[in-house]
């Protein structure tokens, strides 16, 4: 019973955890880690030249519905922060953390983020024009509650003039960290005025993701041998092989196996509890049915044996169940460890599986002949 619960609290974690809003659709998206070589653009204009001729490059590849890129892929880690301050409020030292990403203009478009307020970037919005941003909806609501942000400029720490950017529009929550991690704040600055030699495509395309990315490859080096791409993969596969839902998994898996093991022996270790007791209780029961006790009746004498040894167990298994889901409550997402579905199911489970155990041997007993069984020693 133990073991059963286990499994099933963490079969439905890990369940949740794949199906987790990650504020971006995954379906038919092609993912590519790309690194130019900085001695060949080491310049802001050369990244820039790169970024829009591999985004034109693959948006005339066949199938492809649109294309955007990124500093740092959704569902990955939270990380590469900054520390921002507010133009328009007082300064005490506070360090107000967030993820920061450089996007393209499609960015958003292709993993189709909900823009909440205000507008995308543009691709014209390079370093000659001023500094925009786009932030998340975690960052609004917790740095502007009940205020609206649009309009609002923001910096670095120092408040220096490169550094300040206006607020252009509020994208719901997108997952950057792992599917378990809290939601952090987020700033998106466009690619064309942080351009950066190492960045990540991501595409979405009408046929299967995963037969485009050979093609992506090609079409890349094509640009410049020197680039070094990665192997590539879909979205699907980047959140199902993701840190926490492979430790999700593999939890889920291991505590499975165990549990699959210990059904059997329970009910092979119950079949024979039963049949040893039938077998000591032959003689009496050929009298019973010799003095006219129906199949029936025999039956309900084995299979209320049987249950109240079911009954016993599943009643002591769930207190050692709910003591032991307690303890690995830091292992599950999104299921409580007292979840009663899963606990009324697992209780199901074991009692189907004990009386089809136990019925094998009521059957035996039951469709034997009373005078065999009064012969018996």
């Amino acid at each position: 019973m133990v073991l059963l619960v286990g499994a099933g609290l963490l079969g439905k974690s890990f369940y949740r955890l794949l199906h987790v809003n990650i504020g971006v659709q995954p379906d038919h998206v092609a993912t590519l880690e790309i690194q130019a070589p900085e001695s060949s653009y080491a310049k802001d204009e050369q990244a820039i030249a790169l970024e829009r001729q591999v985004l034109g490059r693959v948006a005339n590849l066949p199938g492809v519905k649109s294309v955007g890129i990124s500093t740092q892929l959704p569902v990955s880690y939270n990380g590469n922060t900054t520390w921002i301050r507010f133009l328009d409020r007082p300064y005490h030292g506070e360090h107000n953390e967030a993820n920061e990403r450089a996007v393209s203009s499609d960015y958003f478009l292709t993993l189709q983020a909900k823009l909440l307020r205000g507008h995308y970037f543009s691709d014209a919005e390079d370093g000659s024009k001023p500094r925009v941003v786009i932030i998340n909806q975690a960052l609004a609501r917790q740095y502007f509650p009940g205020v609206d942000p649009i309009g609002r400029k923001i910096g670095d720490m120092d408040l220096s003039p490169k550094s300040i950017a206006q607020i252009v529009g509020i994208v719901d929550d997108i997952r950057e960290g792992s599917l378990d991690s809290e939601i952090w704040p987020a700033v998106y600055y466009p690619f064309n005025q942080s351009p950066n030699t190492y960045f990540s495509l991501v595409v979405r395309t009408s046929q299967t993701e995963q037969s485009l990315i050979p093609t992506l490859i090609v079409s890349i080096r094509q640009i410049d041998a020197g680039i070094v791409t990665s192997p590539g993969t879909t979205m699907r596969e980047m959140i199902a092989d993701s840190p926490s839902a492979y430790l999700h998994r593999s939890s889920a898996w291991l505590v499975g196996a165990f549990a699959a093991v210990a059904l059997l022996l329970g009910a092979v270790g119950l079949y024979d509890v039963v049949a040893y007791s039938v077998s000591q209780r032959t003689r009496e029961i050929g009298v019973r049915m010799a003095l006219g006790a129906q199949r029936g009746t025999v039956y309900q004498l084995i299979l209320k044996e049987a249950g109240r040894l079911i009954a016993i167990g599943i009643v002591a298994g769930l207190l050692c169940a709910l003591a032991a889901a307690t303890l690995m409550r830091k292992l599950l997402f999104g299921v409580e460890s007292w979840d009663v579905p899963t606990l009324g199911t697992v209780a199901a489970v074991l009692a189907v599986s004990a009386l089809l155990a136990s019925y094998i041997p009521a059957r035996c007993a039951a469709s034997g002949n009373p005078v065999d069984a009064l012969r018996a020693e």
